[in-house]
């Protein structure tokens, strides 16, 4: 039988996430030949929009929030293509809001003297503060939008802080600096007090896995607060996955193929470089020049590639890479929006937080840390209809719900009463304290559900295995793992101790988020060679 010969592309990207399609685009514009393989059947990682409930009820399985894709690198530089492809934002002018045991909420939106009005109503002093901080953001905000978007370490990054230094003082980059590396808790301690504030924005820290006493959290909560106040938040028109048909669309317009359905089983090597990939068909695909893995390192390092292969200190490293805890994913299909017990305006926003205080917030990280399902899970509410109501039929709503955190493996209950220790018989038990816990501040909830789908940790990570344990995140965010050492020390320029090898995704600087990153960044450094 005469043996099929292999294709050969300049590189080969495993993984159709965000990033490797942004890594693809890129490439094929700079005129290599590039291919896409990815294992499922539908491209997009954890920017997914399905009818998961009902037909005709839309939900974002995952990513929901695209405000860092709207400002990030790649989408400035391919904004006109993409839109042609089909992308297209609604503006969420009432972004996110938080509510309290006391029946009451705060929320930020891009109108600063709404905003300015409820902080005052808590606090003169903070809303002072707020708008003090807010024309800081200003200042800045470039700086470091500047860092989060230059490789790490590079040459890129020396004259972003030169400018920061000249713009901001010594005292400035002290700021920038300070801010970096604090807790969320410290953070919000220094500039307000009134406790209801902190916790809106300490909420913000647990979208990645910072409680509030962690350090380095207090950057996200920052940054999201003060970006979505200044240039507020959109979502995709009919789902996130526009994004993902504008690029897949886009990048097979510049002559790119995208192989779904097709996963890998090995990258080829030869005397420690990277020749290309072995398909599970058998099929060889070879890599002039790169081969990109948009995949957990994790899953690269012992399965795509050997044990052995790479010098032990790495392969030790990437082992050592830690996850994020969990999270759940719960979807509604709903008759109606949630009657919010602090206020009908609640219906207007994208995000309601229901974390009232740090107390819970520290207690739930350390709960589900310990293995403990936990007794008040923080939610984040989304709302995807009240900006986009095409994503249902009229009047009807979908409801998107995050549950951070939980474990990826169940220890024990930290209220005792669910005795099942798999995902797979506990989830609804635990889907239905979260449901109790929303009927709290949004009575009568459940007479409104048409339609119900809930992914627990170990759906989310059978659905994309990059999500080890269910964390979305693709890797914790705590200081040691970020920055100069994500994912491993000495390889955060997303290089492998193999030539020709590379990675990019949320494992890799500048981590999670729909920002496109690491992808674009990689794709750059690969051009210019």
């Amino acid at each position: 039988m005469k043996k099929e010969r292999a294709v050969t592309y300049d590189a080969v990207v495993i993984g159709a996430g965000h990033n490797g399609l942004a890594a693809a685009v890129h490439l094929v514009h700079k005129g290599w030949k590039v291919a896409v393989v990815e294992a499922n059947e539908a491209p997009g990682g954890a920017v997914k929009t399905r009818e998961l409930t009902l037909p005709g009820y839309r939900h974002d399985l995952c990513a929901m929030n695209l405000s860092m894709f709207a400002g990030s690198a790649f989408f400035n530089h391919y904004k006109q293509e993409l839109t042609a492809h089909g992308l297209d934002f609604v503006p969420a002018p009432h972004c996110f809001a938080s509510v309290f045991r006391d029946d009451t909420f705060l929320g930020v939106g891009t109108d600063v003297e709404q905003t300015v009005a409820g902080i005052a109503a808590l606090s003169p002093a903070d809303a002072q503060a707020w708008r003090e901080m807010l024309a800081d953001f200003s200042r800045v905000a470039p700086h470091l939008f500047g860092v989060l978007g230059a490789p790490m370490p590079s040459r890129a990054l020396a004259p972003v802080l030169w400018r920061a230094w000249r713009q901001l003082g010594t005292q400035g980059v002290y700021g920038m600096l300070r801010l970096v590396l604090s807790s969320p808790r410290d953070f919000l301690d220094a500039h307000f007090e009134n406790d209801k504030l902190k916790a809106m924005m300490a909420a913000w820290g647990l979208h990645l896995d910072f409680a509030p006493d962690t350090a380095g959290g207090a950057m996200f909560p920052y940054l999201e607060s003060m970006s979505n106040q200044a240039f507020g938040m959109v979502i995709g028109k009919g789902g996130a996955d526009t994004i993902i048909n504008a690029m897949t669309g886009l990048l097979r317009a510049k002559g790119g193929e995208l192989m779904l359905g097709t996963p890998v089983s090995e990258v080829k090597l030869q005397n420690k470089h990277a020749q290309g990939v072995v398909l599970a068909d058998g099929r060889f695909l070879a890599a002039k020049r790169a081969v990109i893995a948009n995949v957990n390192p994790q899953l690269v390092f012992g399965k795509l590639v050997p044990p052995g292969t790479c010098p032990p200190v790495f392969e030790k490293n990437v082992r050592k890479f830690r996850p994020g805890p969990g999270a759940m994913m719960m979807h509604l299909a709903l008759s109606g929006l949630p009657d919010w017990k602090a206020g009908e305006a609640l219906k207007q926003y994208a995000y309601v937080h229901i974390a009232p205080d740090m107390a819970m917030m520290s207690k739930v990280m350390t709960q589900a840390l310990d293995g403990q399902l936990p007794e008040e899970p923080a939610l984040v509410v989304g709302q995807p209809t009240a900006i986009d109501p095409g994503r249902a039929p009229d009047g009807h709503h979908v409801l998107w719900v995050q549950v951070r955190v939980v474990p990826g493996e169940i220890r024990g209950d930290a209220l005792g009463q669910i005795t099942e220790r798999d995902w797979a018989s506990a989830k609804h038990a635990y889907a239905e304290r979260v449901l109790d816990i929303i009927e709290r501040y949004a009575p009568g909830l459940r007479g409104k559900i048409l339609g119900q789908a809930v992914y627990s940790p170990a759906d989310l990570e059978a659905e994309n295995p990059n999500l080890i344990g269910g964390d979305s995140l693709s890797g914790s965010h705590h200081l040691d793992q970020n920055f100069l050492f994500r994912p491993v020390a000495g390889y955060s320029r997303y290089q492998t101790p193999l030539s020709a090898l590379y990675l990019c995704g949320a494992s890799t600087w500048p981590g999670a988020g729909t920002g496109a990153g690491s992808g674009f960044m990689l794709a750059n450094m690969l051009a210019k060679r």
